[in-house]
């Protein structure tokens, strides 16, 4: 069964979503599965803008071929290479083999290392500012290397102010009937996804992303088409928006995200105590959110800091280290490099504590991000004449 929507004039959208897969590029949980989102323009000319998974390519070619009605495809304009929507290129070369690829230098370097078999194909070249016409509508050209791979790019349709934007602005999530974003509610139902899928997928080039958004702020968006998630055609500048904090670095609240480690129960205790002390102290306008790390996927807590502007790490340790999965969050942090957010660091330890210590070395390499001078201690377990200690750290956290 065919599933096409019309996204602007001459413009269908003719993706399909995949509520099977349960983890994106196999490491990060999607409880909601996600969409692939490919376009359809039918002017005088034919463009595709990219293809799909393999895991939806039935649902792909059931409304390409639709959408076509036995017409030809003049284009494929592929924005970005990554096999989630570059699966179907060398079946979609095979079947209209007359096409035109287009796509940038970088495009067509891995296009040779994927799908050698397309060698033959009919290619144009694009830069920045090259325009593609297929009639009413033109699409000029905004180069957007490592958003997040090296040969992706923009397309902005001046016709209808339709953007097309690779992998920028994607958020998890299966589509549920309705394909633009303003047909739910966004916030309750995406915004966290759309933040995890930022700050997981395209958050290490926060600089990258903010020189695609300084090419793109003259122009006249009314639409946003991305490869995954909602198409944005109301309230576009609120989403833009949300982009250009998040790839600034910059919290969205004043919340404080505490995040413990516990091996049997004691920091976890202790964790639960001190958000406690923290909501108290802090009032109901500044949230707490706490998470145990061994729980709780480091994609979900990565979107939780990127969310918030505190951070307090509660770690016991572990074989004179860090506690494994703690570490293994503070290098996704490294990895993603996290800046302008305030740290707290909780540890503990028996005989001999030492994971404030080396948690420190580790988060002193974050641009702009601030550790509090205090390290709270805990020997093994806390107990009513800490109370005092603790809640003098709270307010430390808070100051």
């Amino acid at each position: 069964m065919t599933d096409i929507k019309t996204v602007a004039q001459d413009i269908l959208w003719i993706g399909a979503s995949d509520r099977r897969i349960e983890r994106f590029e196999n490491i990060f949980p999607l409880t909601d599965g996600v969409s692939y989102n490919s376009y359809l323009v039918k002017d005088e000319k034919t463009v595709l803008f990219d293809t799909c998974d393999v895991a939806v390519s039935e649902q792909f070619w059931q409304n390409l071929t639709e959408a076509l009605d036995d017409g030809k495809l003049d284009y494929l304009v592929v924005l970005h290479m990554e096999p989630d929507h570059c699966s179907q290129i060398a079946s979609v070369v095979s079947r209209y083999p007359e096409l035109t690829v287009v796509g940038n230098a970088k495009t067509f370097t891995m296009l040779n290392q994927f799908f050698p078999e397309t060698a033959a194909v009919k290619r144009q070249e694009v830069k920045e500012g090259d325009v593609l016409s297929a009639g009413s509508h033109s699409f000029r050209f905004l180069m957007a290397p490592m958003v997040h791979w090296p040969e992706a790019m923009f397309a902005w349709d001046e016709s209808t102010g339709t953007l097309f934007t690779a992998d920028a602005f994607g958020t998890f999530g299966a589509l549920e009937g309705g394909i633009f974003a303003d047909e739910y509610d966004f916030e309750k139902k995406y915004l966290d996804e759309a933040r995890r899928y930022y700050a997981n997928i395209v958050g290490k080039y926060g600089m990258q992303v903010q020189a695609v958004l300084k090419k793109a702020a003259g122009l006249e968006i009314r639409t946003i088409c991305p490869l995954h998630g909602p198409v944005w055609r109301k309230d576009v500048r609120w989403f833009i928006d949300k982009y250009d904090k998040w790839s600034r670095y910059e919290p969205e609240d004043d919340g404080i995200v505490v995040i413990y480690g516990s091996l049997y129960g004691h920091t976890a205790s202790a964790a639960a105590y001190l958000s406690s002390a923290l909501v108290e102290k802090g009032g109901p306008g500044r949230p707490v959110r706490l998470f145990d790390v061994s729980k709780t996927h480091a994609s979900y807590l990565v979107g939780e800091i990127w969310k918030s502007g505190t951070v307090v790490l509660c770690s016991p340790t572990y074989n004179n280290g860090i506690y494994l999965p703690m570490h293994a969050l503070i290098h996704d942090l490294k990895a993603l490099g996290l800046k302008n957010r305030k740290f707290a660091l909780v540890e503990n330890g028996t005989w001999a504590p030492a994971s404030g210590k080396l948690m420190r070395e580790e988060l002193s390499s974050l641009q702009g991000c601030q550790i509090i001078e205090e390290t709270l201690t805990i020997k093994s377990a806390l107990h009513a004449p800490d109370k005092d200690r603790v809640d003098a750290f709270a307010a430390a956290v808070l100051a």
